[in-house]
């Protein structure tokens, strides 16, 4: 089987099996980061994909890449998206963290060959208040549906490669 054989689109696309994805997200700043998943589903719907999303939540960001190698090593994910929000809390230097989830994340695909996509942020100056809270919910909901189209880009891009004569992917 392909990826992209596992992929429905309605309409002029018609696909015969739904992908299955691996939604993890952080629980620090949970009412912000669930905000991805929000946008990461409307934006299927939209688009029309049928897919299977099962979600994991994990305390926090830091945690997100050994969960996501966990579940590419099942090999019953076709992606696998990580959400989180990662704030200066002014005791450690949160470039240290943010830097340690995005390497992490890559290498699991890299290692795996199961796509990894990240919605993990860094602002450089969050405040707890009612404004920046508000945008930043509003911002997560538009990069989780930014994930959804990277998501379906990236298994039409690998279908395309395996489809090839010869093909070799890392897996």
């Amino acid at each position: 089987r392909t990826l992209w054989d596992s992929v429905i689109l309605k309409g002029p696309r018609v696909m015969t099996k739904s992908p299955k994805l691996a939604f993890l997200k952080a629980k620090w700043h949970s009412e912000i980061v669930d905000q991805a998943l929000l946008g990461f589903k409307q934006r299927l719907e939209k688009l029309q994909v049928i897919a299977n999303v099962d979600v994991f939540d994990v305390p926090g960001a830091f945690e997100l890449p050994l969960l996501a190698q966990n579940l590419a090593n099942t090999v019953e994910y076709d992606a696998i998206i990580a959400a989180a929000f990662v704030v200066d809390g002014g005791i450690y230097r949160h470039d240290f963290v943010a830097q340690a989830v995005i390497t992490g994340l890559m290498e699991v695909g890299t290692r795996t060959g199961v796509p990894v996509l990240s919605v993990s942020l860094t602002p450089h100056n969050f405040q707890s208040t009612d404004a920046h809270i508000n945008f930043f919910k509003e911002h997560f909901v538009k990069k989780g549906a930014e994930a959804a189209d990277a998501a379906i880009e990236i298994l039409r891009v690998y279908d395309s490669i395996i489809k090839k004569p010869n093909a070799r992917v890392v897996a």
